[in-house]
């Protein structure tokens, strides 16, 4: 059986694009948005949204993705989310959310997703595609939730206050502010804290300076070690 904290992975030859991306386009602070799409179970896949991705130059790239999901009502709806890096010594996209949002919901009816990914400095597109793991204080693998202690202490004082804050969604029934809110920075996850982890199993990659595509598909072996093929492919 695969370890909880990551199974045996070859080295994602995709991975290092992202990196350098991230690198060469780290002067624009939008380079780390994105969009997740979410499959819901309720319609066939052909009916999942896939919204242009467009950002404005003041719009910081580089750390908030932006995500889009389909909802048991049939509806999409959008939102920005942060990247927060690749799982240690693996290829999964980490994401953070309160566990009581809309996503979470969707995730129930259906983990699978797909990122777009947009450096506007660079001109590269990633699709990647994969099934999403949510981490919550319900989890019953130490492993896993020892990754999301470890993803809760590197937020933010300001950001883990979000989440005490009252329901995401929800009417206002009060002016409280959330900063107002006391919060140790010595204790671990609050229980509304959630971590997100994607575990690609195909990658588009688009460079539009160069006019190159590649796919790549990840294969498992008889001993259970993810690898990846590499196919180019017409832009």
């Amino acid at each position: 059986m695969a370890s909880s904290a990551a199974a045996a992975t070859a080295t994602a030859p995709w991975k290092q694009l992202i990196l350098n991306a991230l690198e060469s386009n780290s002067h624009l602070k939008h380079s780390s948005f994105l969009q997740l799409v979410l499959y819901s179970l309720s319609f066939p896949s052909f009916f999942s949204l896939m919204l242009s991705f467009s950002l404005c130059n003041f719009m910081p790239s580089r750390l908030l993705p932006l995500q889009a999901t389909m909802g048991s009502n049939g509806r999409p709806s959008n939102r920005t989310v942060v990247f927060r890096g690749f799982q240690e010594s693996s290829d999964k996209i980490q994401i953070h959310t309160d566990r009581r949002s809309r996503k979470v919901e969707d995730l129930w009816l259906c983990p699978l997703a797909e990122i777009c990914w947009y450096f506007a400095d660079s001109w590269e597109q990633f699709r990647i595609n994969g099934r999403v793991e949510m981490i919550d204080e319900a989890n019953q693998d130490s492993l896993k939730l020892e990754l999301r202690e470890k993803a809760w202490h590197s937020c933010s004082t300001r950001s883990r206050l979000q989440y005490l804050g009252p329901s995401p969604g929800l009417p206002c029934l009060s002016e409280e502010s959330t900063a107002e809110a006391s919060l140790d920075p010595s204790i671990g996850p609050v229980a509304s804290f959630c971590l997100l982890i994607l575990d690609p199993e195909q990658v588009d990659y688009l460079n539009l300076k160069t006019n190159q595509r590649l796919a790549f598909m990840s294969k498992k072996s008889a001993d259970e070690v993810k690898g990846w093929a590499l196919e180019k492919i017409n832009p």
